[in-house]
């Protein structure tokens, strides 16, 4: 762990990263460097971007990554730290190809003659994790190959352990440190990295976002070829498209860049509220753009090692908090941040209003297509903070995702506004998810589910009225009181057994109660 971090601040001495910063805020950094080794051995007259692209690059995939999410974010970066960063997606240096065939015919048991017609032992791209080498198999078909880094679990394994490190100090010494749940968003962040270093998961991740969009006009998702797969090797379909971010050859084929911008968005929240089920990694090398028709562009998505998932919960509030925003109600904002847990419940509603209009009116005063959408989002967060508000772990891949594309719609077509997209079908899949067809189905559905729990509801009933007795109902109301008591403490169970989203608990518990009052009244 020390030699990991006395690595971090050497390599920021030799790059000196620490004239990234302005000058007024430069001097403990430089100082902590002065104390780190030799001085600088990388020329100052080299690019700043170079150099932190460089030192990003020897420290590993977990720092590169880093990089690559940096690199989407042009509005908040000068062109030249951008352009630089941007090299980070797909430029990473290669690692020798012996070493790759030999992963190849490690994992899947033949040599790289029998599982493939050809095999092009230099690499089609390099990423921080893994590289890529095209192929066809005997059957004719194009494929490429990706392979994993050699030893990159270990390296990875510390890098998470110095982050984690990092995480449980930022706990105990900064005020806001419970708030911000460091330690669970590091190990949130664990299980993502390495997640990636099993690629059977990030071919079971291809394949599930091919099935979600499969025929569809807005994505496409190169099949996988399972019987080439394993842990540290995938195969999939070789895909043709253009780079997303070579806007050059967009205009030169004549790619309508504001209907491509508008699709990055409904992809966004399609796989977002639709599937529940979104790609978590979308900076600009791991999607292309398939020009076919100029007019009527698709994405190709690539990549899927990292997959953001949310439960009915968090969409439900989560599009009703978006829809607020934009209709600018920030008492419902406030409640909703109440209601879904997201603050405690004894914090002053007003109060919170009144912070979440004064941050907010500034910003609607501008022109939509100036607003930016992720930063907003993160302004309310940093806000809802001053009160308690604690990081949701869950949403911080949605938070990121949501950054990478907005920046990268404002690449594509600088006057996007993504708010036009996204109100509409916010207000679309709220109707939708609440109308009678849609509740019949999701009844068919958990009815199953239902027939089984049925029979457990009366011992369900005893035990919680053993572990927490009813108060005694007024006499005067005969058994009615009782009978009132037992329907809600049914419907509790069952919120508490099947959780809020299932709508039909709540139904059937309020169902009870009204059937029981009416028998207990006609009596």
């Amino acid at each position: 762990m020390i030699r990991r971090v006395t690595a971090v601040i050497r390599t920021a001495r030799r790059y000196r990263l620490d004239l990234l910063l302005p000058e007024s805020r430069r001097a403990p950094l430089t100082r902590l460097l002065a104390f780190a080794g030799p001085r600088a051995t990388v020329a100052l007259d080299v690019p700043r971007g170079q150099r932190l692209r460089e030192a990003l690059e020897s420290l590993g995939p977990v720092f590169i990554k880093f990089g690559q999410l940096l690199s989407t974010r042009r509005d908040l970066l000068p062109d030249d730290i951008a352009d630089e960063l941007a090299k980070l997606q797909d430029q990473v240096p290669a690692f020798p190809p012996e070493a790759a065939v030999a992963t190849i015919e490690t994992e899947l048991g033949s040599s790289v003659d029998t599982l493939f017609a050809s095999f092009d032992s230099a690499p089609l791209a390099a990423a921080s994790v893994a590289q890529v080498h095209s192929a066809s198999l005997h059957s004719g078909e194009s494929v490429v190959v990706k392979i994993l880094r050699p030893d990159i679990e270990a390296v990875v394994r510390e890098d998470t352990k110095l982050i984690k490190f990092l995480a449980k100090w930022v706990g105990r010494l900064f005020r806001d440190g419970k708030r911000l749940r460091p330690q669970e968003v590091a190990a949130d962040y664990e299980r993502t990295i390495l997640g990636e270093l099993d690629l059977r998961r990030e071919a079971a991740n291809a394949s599930q976002l091919r099935r979600n969009f499969y025929g569809s006009e807005l994505v496409y998702v190169p099949q996988v070829i399972w019987s080439h797969t394993s842990r540290e090797v995938m195969v999939s379909e070789r895909i043709h498209g253009i780079p997303v971010s070579d806007i050059a050859a967009l205009n030169e084929r004549g790619v309508d860049l504001k209907l491509l911008a508008e699709r990055g968005v409904e992809t966004f929240f399609t796989q977002v509220f639709r599937d529940s089920f979104f790609h978590a990694d979308m900076h600009p090398g791991n999607i292309f753009v398939d020009a076919t028709d100029p007019k009527d562009p698709r994405y190709i998505a690539v990549d899927c090692a990292i997959v953001g998932q949310l439960d009915e919960s968090d969409l439900y509030y989560l599009a009703r908090n978006l829809l607020a925003i934009f209709q600018q109600d920030y008492r419902l904002v406030a409640k909703l941040h109440v209601e879904c847990g997201w603050v405690p419940v004894d914090t002053p509603i007003g109060e919170f209003e009144t912070a979440m209009r004064t941050l907010c009116e500034p910003i609607f005063e501008r022109p939509l297509s100036e607003i930016s959408f992720g930063h907003m989002l993160v302004s309310l967060f940093r806000t809802a903070g001053s009160f308690n508000m604690e990081v949701q772990p869950q949403l911080v891949l949605l938070q990121k995702t949501l950054l990478n594309i907005e920046g990268l719609g404002r690449q594509l077509y600088p006057t996007l506004n993504l708010w036009d997209t996204a109100k509409p079908f916010l207000e679309r899949w709220l109707a939708e998810r609440y109308s009678p067809q849609n509740i019949l189905k999701k009844l068919q559905r958990e009815m199953p589910y239902w027939l089984e729990m049925l029979p457990k509801i009366p011992e369900l009933l005893i035990k919680t009225l053993e572990r927490e007795p009813l108060p005694e109902p007024p006499r005067r109301a005969g058994n009615t009181g009782i009978l009132i008591a037992a329907g809600a403490g049914i419907c509790a169970i069952l919120v508490d057994q099947l959780g809020f989203q299932a709508v039909w608990p709540t139904l059937i518990g309020v169902t009870v109660l009204a059937v029981s009052v009416t028998l207990s009244l006609t009596r």
